[in-house]
């Protein structure tokens, strides 16, 4: 059976407690993401979904265990592996177009003046900024445009993976909402591999096809793996219509809300230590419901009309 292109193996990450002991804030985390998937992981605060990303991304070093990337083992940093941080982390001396510009050119140096900057913005018209806004720099810009700006540079690179950390986090819910559907529609087009980290269980249904479950720290694990059984491609207002759409949202709430819990610290005793395999629901559209005919009301007195003055 042939390995996944992203291959995480009994990753273990430990710390100082401060005490003269260690803190181990997950243990034998394994996992696989296959190329083009869009993976999200959900778990709560401290059970170190952003150490993995960071491991993932190469920022880090785990105590144990290895991560594997189109067959390779992941050490340091690369530019096939690309990040969008919460907090943008754009060059604030530098106009959007440069930001992006900048990227490019680290990762196509070969190319012309002029092929880098029409990719350049060609890129920033993906995520919806053209015209004098590429020109602004990061302060000039409002969090939306910034995360854009982020988003935009990182597909720019056409990195083999993708992080994700948050990067709508800090964003009101019309803005999040507006470039979700930008970049499902950026993803749907390359087909880079994306994971992400997120906190918002309905953010997840709708980006993801899996969603990773982590119990609660320390010692935490990657319990499930959940399949994302809604087609796409999706819509954020009718989503919420597929009979699917309430067994997966239910399930990630019960998990979070209790089993993360009762599950933290426990070892599955499986020699592989890979998440469960969770499916839920029909894969088929919801039945057309059959039309309710109404009775007509009977009359208790004699008709009303409207007179006009």
């Amino acid at each position: 059976m042939s390995k996944p292109f992203v291959s995480v193996e009994r990753l273990t990450q430990q710390f100082p407690d401060g005490a003269g002991g260690t803190l181990t804030v997950f243990e034998n985390a394994t996992f696989g993401i296959e190329k083009g998937e869009f993976v999200c992981i959900l778990g709560h605060s401290g059970c170190g979904k952003s150490t993995i990303m960071n491991i993932l991304a190469g920022l880090a070093e785990p105590t144990s265990g290895v991560v594997k990337m189109d067959g390779f083992e992941v050490s340091g940093p690369s530019l096939d592996r690309g990040v969008v941080f919460q907090n943008y982390s754009l060059l604030p001396w530098l106009s959007a177009l440069k930001n992006v510009i900048f990227g490019v050119k680290a990762r196509y140096p070969d190319w012309s003046k002029e092929k880098v900057e029409d990719h350049a913005k060609e890129y920033l018209a993906m995520v919806g900024l053209d015209g004098d806004a590429i020109h602004r720099k990061p302060a000039q810009l409002s969090g939306g445009m910034r995360q854009r700006v982020s988003i935009a540079r990182a597909f720019a690179n056409h990195p083999k993976l993708l992080l994700l950390d948050e990067p709508f986090g800090a964003l009101d819910a019309l803005t999040r909402g507006t470039i979700q559907d930008e970049l499902v529609k950026i993803w749907g087009g390359t087909e880079q591999t994306v994971f992400m980290i997120t906190h918002d269980i309905d953010e997840a249904i709708f980006l993801a096809d899996r969603i990773l479950l982590m119990t609660n720290g320390p010692h935490a694990r990657v319990a499930e793996s959940v399949e994302i059984t809604l087609p796409r491609p999706r819509s954020r207002t009718t989503v919420v219509d597929h009979p699917n759409y309430y067994a997966i949202r239910n399930h990630l709430v019960h998990f979070l809300g209790e089993r993360s819990k009762e599950l933290a610290g426990q070892d599955t005793g499986a020699e592989d230590n890979k998440p469960e395999t969770i499916r839920l629901g029909q894969t088929g559209p919801r039945p057309a419901p059959e039309p309710v005919l109404e009775p007509e009301p009977e009359s208790s007195g004699p008709d009303l009309r409207a007179v006009n003055q």
